[in-house]
């Protein structure tokens, strides 16, 4: 029966399950590299442009609500352990738990956008901190303030849209696993968005501590 299990989860153009697992892995290493490379290109030029005009960019960082931005870092912080203890349960084929701890994932997922989209953004559209659209904030380093909330909203709204499509991975996920797509020689859609998961989420950690603690604010 084991022996079958296997066949099954073998595609046809390797030779067993622990090349097909390799190649697997090795697919979305490669597209986390282009990623790497995209956001690398955006924190380069967050970078120059916040050496450039450091007063301004301390100034719009403390307007943020380094309280939600907080919450929301520990909230993908224990979506990475459910993601983690999710591939671990496929690993063992422990169906149930499985499906626990992605919906866990995907609630903690839901959560970090809504308060972003909800909390955050909205918070900072009232107060006319949208730039092009009802930018407000007065003061010598308007411009330079400005300048910075492009690189937030910029750079918070590519990572959010990373979030969406995790989102909808999981929930494709969530209904696999609960038909018993997943067990001990089936899991590498569940560890490739893993590997996914965490990335968007490590790169938030760096997001965090850029656009919200500037200037020595805690």
């Amino acid at each position: 029966m084991a022996d079958s299990h296997a066949a099954s989860a073998l595609a046809h153009q390797f030779e067993d399950l622990e090349q097909q697992h390799e190649a697997v892995s090795l697919g979305m290493w490669v597209f986390l590299a282009t990623e790497v490379m995209f956001f690398g290109g955006l924190f380069a030029g967050y970078a120059i442009y916040r050496r450039l005009y450091l007063p301004g960019f301390v100034e719009g960082s403390h307007l943020l609500n380094v309280a939600l931005g907080a919450i929301n870092t520990g909230v993908l912080i224990c979506s990475s352990l459910t993601m983690a203890l999710a591939v671990r349960a496929a690993q063992l084929g422990k169906r149930n738990a499985l499906v626990t701890f992605l919906i866990l994932t995907l609630a903690l997922g839901l959560a970090f956008i809504l308060t972003k989209l909800t909390l955050e953004w909205r918070h900072d559209y009232l107060e006319g901190l949208a730039p092009g659209l009802n930018f407000t904030h007065g003061g010598p380093h308007a411009k330079s303030v400005e300048l910075f909330f492009c690189f937030y909203f910029l750079m918070t709204g590519v990572h959010a849209v990373h979030m969406m499509v995790g989102v909808g991975i999981l929930l494709v996920l969530v209904v696999l696993a609960w038909k018993g797509s997943f067990g001990p020689t089936r899991y590498n859609a569940v560890e490739t968005a893993g590997l996914y998961w965490h990335f968007v989420d490590i790169v938030w950690i760096f997001l965090f501590p850029l656009l919200y603690l500037i200037g020595g604010r805690y």
